[in-house]
């Protein structure tokens, strides 16, 4: 017996089901959004063969939404962006599936670095608020998945601080 309690435990404590939290149906934590993220990646049967290119627009499709949560399929050609923006109240991961990507922060906003290239498995995880731009700056096509929780309501667009100049920190 352990001189620091007296609580012992018989037989199997797996089989006290009632004692074991509940596996979540949907993610609710950060790190839950990131494995799902993580497991969409994964299964490319579930969404390579929906991707499209649009040479006029950056193609994009819901692929799942859940209580509060969506996620969304994006393909980049080269040269293609998105301008600078946030995502309102929304916060997100975002994974790049194939390809790369090149965020640019915001001007003296809290973005972090003003240039972060993004290769094929990379993850972003950005908060409310957070002011960015993504773009294809290589030379081959992209394709990205992104998770918003809450689902995404609103993409409000900024204008950079330098006219004519791409935000930089």
């Amino acid at each position: 017996m352990n001189s620091d309690s007296d609580l012992q435990i018989a037989g199997d404590i797996l089989e006290v089901l009632h004692l074991l939290r509940p596996q979540p149906e949907h993610p609710s934590t950060v790190a839950d959004f990131v494995g799902l993220s993580r497991t969409v990646a994964a299964d490319r049967g579930r969404w390579e063969h929906l991707v499209r290119y649009d040479t006029t627009t950056r193609w994009y499709h819901r692929l799942r939404t859940g209580p509060g949560y969506e996620v969304w399929l994006l393909s980049w050609l080269p040269g293609q962006g998105t301008g600078l923006h946030d995502h309102g109240a929304s916060s997100g991961v975002l994974t790049v599936l194939d390809g790369s990507l090149t965020e640019h922060g915001a001007a003296g906003g809290r973005s972090g670095p003003a240039r972060r290239v993004l290769g094929t498995g990379a993850q972003r995880v950005f908060a409310p608020g957070y002011v960015h731009e993504i773009v294809n700056d290589s030379l081959e096509p992209a394709v990205s998945l992104h998770v918003y929780f809450p689902g995404l309501t609103e993409m409000p667009m900024h204008t950079p601080a330098r006219t004519g100049a791409r935000a930089a920190l």
